[in-house]
C-alpha cells in the first residue's frame, strides 16, 4: 500500500506558452471554468487546499500537462463507508478531479442529450426527486389514476461498479469522440488504475466489511470503475444507455426509468414483465457483461407500493421509506454537536421531499426538541438557537 501523502504533487516551474497553444483543443479558460465547476464541493479538502496555495502555478503547469500531452493522473485517496452499506470510495486528487470537469464539460451534453428521459442520476436536475416524481406519473397514467390494476419489475444489476468492462465502455465512448486529442484524454481518465497508487484513510478493519466481490482491489484490470469520481458517474450512464435504448426500443417498454443501476418496468400484464426479464436477463451479460441480482429481483402488483429511490409509492401518497426515516432519527439522536446543525437540517430536506412527509418530519422534529433545538413552524429547519 502507498504510503501517506500531505498533499499535492510537487510541480515543475510552469513554461510559456508555445505558439501551438493558440490553437490547442483545451482552452486555458475552459480549464479555469473547469476548476470551478469542481471546487463548488470540494474546496476546503485537504488536496484543493494545497493546490490553491500556488493556484495560478498549479491551473497553468495542469494546461501545460494537458495540451503537451504529458499529464498523468496522481494518487488517489480510498476509504470505506458503511451507509447504507460497506463499499469501497476512491476520491481522485483535487487536480484530477479538475481533469475530469474539463472531459465531462466538453464531452457530456453530446452523450446526454441522447439519452433518454428516464434516465436518471448524475444528470443535471435528474436525481432522486426527478426520478420519484417520473414514475410516480408513470404509475398514475398506467393505472389510471389508481383506478385500473397493474403490475412492476423491479431489476438490479450485481456488483455494478466493479462489473464494468472498460473495454465495451471505451468503444462507447468513442462513437461519440471523434477528436483524436479528446479522445486519448478520455482513455487516459477511464483505463487510470487507482489501485496502483492511493492512500488509504480511516480504519483499514472496515476493509473486512466489505464483501471481497465488490472491491475494485479484487477486479482484473479491465474491470471496474472507482466509485466517487465525476467521471466514473458519467461513464456509468454512458454504459447502461445501451439498456434504456433496448428497453424502449426493442422491447417497447413505455413505463420504463432507471436510477444508476436500479430500474423498474410497468405494464398492465405480469406474463409480459416476465418476458422482458428474460430478455435482460440475456441481453445485459452478452452486450454488457453484467448481470441480474436475482435476489433483488421484484414483481408484484403496483397496489402493494413501489419502492424506489428511497421513496415508496402507494395510491395517493408518496412517502419516505421507513428505512430511511428510521435512520435520519438515529443519526440525528447521537451526530456529535459539530455535525448537528448539517446533518439534521440535510434530513429535514430529504423528508420533505416526499408528499406525504408531515408525519416524519414531526418525530425529527421530536428528536430535535429532545436535543435542545429549536425548529421552525414548518418543521423544515432547526437553528443553533437552543430553547430557554
Amino acid at each position: 500500500m502507498a504510503t501517506p501523502t500531505t498533499g499535492t504533487r510537487t510541480t515543475k516551474p510552469a513554461r510559456s506558452p508555445s505558439a501551438d497553444y493558440y490553437d490547442a483543443p483545451l482552452s486555458y479558460e475552459d480549464l479555469v471554468v473547469a476548476y470551478f465547476d469542481c471546487r463548488r464541493t470540494k474546496r476546503n479538502t485537504r488536496n484543493a487546499l494545497a493546490f490553491e496555495w500556488h493556484l495560478e502555478r498549479n491551473l497553468y503547469q495542469l494546461y501545460v500537462d494537458l495540451i503537451d500531452g504529458t499529464y498523468r493522473p496522481g494518487r488517489s485517496i480510498c476509504f470505506v463507508v458503511t451507509r447504507p452499506k460497506a463499499r469501497e470510495v476512491w476520491a481522485a486528487d483535487f487536480r484530477d478531479r479538475i481533469v475530469h470537469h474539463v472531459l465531462y464539460n466538453r464531452v457530456g451534453a453530446r452523450f446526454e442529450n441522447a439519452f433518454i428521459a428516464d434516465s436518471c442520476a448524475c444528470i443535471e436536475e435528474r436525481g432522486t426527486l426527478y426520478a420519484a416524481r417520473r414514475l410516480e406519473a408513470k404509475i398514475r397514467s398506467i393505472t389510471q389514476n389508481w383506478s385500473r390494476p397493474a403490475f412492476y419489475l423491479k431489476l438490479d444489476l450485481a456488483n455494478f461498479f466493479v462489473s464494468i468492462d472498460k473495454r465495451i465502455l471505451r468503444d462507447q465512448l468513442a462513437r461519440k469522440i471523434s477528436d483524436p486529442w479528446w479522445m486519448d484524454l478520455t482513455e487516459t481518465v477511464l483505463f487510470h488504475d487507482p489501485r496502483t497508487d492511493f492512500e488509504f484513510r480511516g480504519d483499514a478493519a472496515l476493509l473486512d466489511r466489505v464483501p471481497p466481490h465488490k472491491r475494485l482491489t479484487n477486479q482484473p484490470d479491465h474491470l471496474g470503475l472507482p466509485i466517487g469520481n465525476l467521471s466514473s458517474q458519467f461513464f456509468a450512464n454512458v454504459y447502461l444507455d445501451a439498456l434504456d435504448q433496448r428497453a424502449k426500443h426493442h422491447l417497447g417498454a413505455r413505463h420504463y426509468i432507471r436510477y444508476v443501476d436500479d430500474f423498474i418496468v410497468l405494464h398492465e400484464s405480469a406474463d409480459w414483465l416476465n418476458r422482458v426479464l428474460a430478455d435482460v436477463t440475456s441481453f445485459l451479460p452478452a452486450r454488457l457483461g453484467v448481470q441480474i441480482n436475482p435476489s433483488k429481483t421484484i414483481l408484484q402488483p403496483i397496489a402493494r407500493g413501489v419502492d424506489f429511490v428511497g421513496q415508496v409509492i402507494e395510491p395517493w401518497r408518496r412517502s419516505t421509506r421507513k428505512r430511511t426515516r428510521n435512520e435520519a432519527l438515529r443519526r440525528v439522536a447521537t451526530v456529535s454537536a459539530e455535525k448537528f446543525l448539517q446533518i439534521t437540517n440535510s434530513y429535514f430536506g430529504l423528508l420533505g421531499q416526499a408528499t406525504a412527509s408531515h408525519h416524519d418530519r414531526a418525530a425529527l422534529a421530536n428528536v430535535v426538541r429532545g436535543r435542545g433545538h429549536a425548529i421552525n413552524h414548518a418543521l423544515t429547519k432547526t437553528y443553533r438557537g437552543r430553547f430557554p
